[in-house]
């Protein structure tokens, strides 16, 4: 098998279990190891984001330079009023401020950071600091610094308001941290901020309308949906 396959993501799944969950796949229906079966990915999301990921499989794998540039759109839910030590829902929370800003300051501060920013990346990422990923350390206990990096948001879009959740739909250049930008829009507001949810629905011109649901594949769905470059 060769070619790229757009897969939407579940909750609580890394990039990796889905890679290896479709090497599988395709592993077992072919009686051969799963370690025969090249299979990658062109962007990590988090476990607890969901949406489009695309793997790549076969010679595919060596073409993993070609989508990794590639910008993307990001369904963004965020609750104001605390900071979280991970930057979304699963870290330890600490309450900031009971402030309830206006929508109108909403749509100034997302506006604010669009354009070309540089960003700090979160010390809970797949960064590496000395050979080693940034989330690892962190959850040693050990200090991570990571240095600010340029990056390009083209468009923030609030979508609704009900304090104290925002959605809002952000388009990014490859390399940019939602949760970063979650974090200084909560530092900008003067009430702290985090994800809840996070949903990739769009890298170059691929669509999460056309990726496939994990829970339904097996190898000939994966055959018939591989897709050429």
């Amino acid at each position: 098998m060769d070619g790229y396959l757009l897969i939407d993501k579940p909750l609580g799944w890394s990039s990796f279990d889905v890679v290896n969950y479709v090497r599988k796949t395709i592993a077992t229906a072919e009686a051969i190891k799963p370690k025969q079966i090249k299979v990658g990915h062109t962007g990590t999301l988090d476990p607890l984001a969901t949406g489009l990921l695309i793997l790549l499989i076969g010679s595919y794998t060596k073409r993993a330079p070609e989508l990794f540039k590639l910008d993307k759109t990001y369904e963004a839910t965020v609750k104001l009023g605390e900071a979280s030590t991970t930057g979304d829902a699963e870290g330890e929370k600490t309450f900031v401020s009971d402030k309830q800003p206006t929508r109108a300051e909403i749509v100034n501060v997302l506006r604010k950071y669009s354009g070309d920013i540089m960003q700090t990346p979160p010390i809970f990422s797949a960064m590496k600091v000395g050979g080693q990923r940034a989330y690892k350390l962190a959850r040693q206990g050990k200090a991570v610094k990571l240095d600010p990096r340029p990056v390009t948001i083209y468009k923030n879009e609030l979508k609704d308001y009900e304090y104290p959740v925002v959605e809002f739909v952000s388009q990014v250049s490859s390399g940019t941290y939602i949760r970063s930008l979650v974090e200084d829009f909560g530092k900008e507001l003067g009430t702290g901020a985090h994800l809840i949810s996070l949903r990739r629905s769009q890298v170059g011109p691929y669509s999460l309308n056309e990726a496939l649901q994990l829970e339904k594949l097996n190898s000939d769905i994966i055959r018939t949906h591989l897709t050429k470059l």
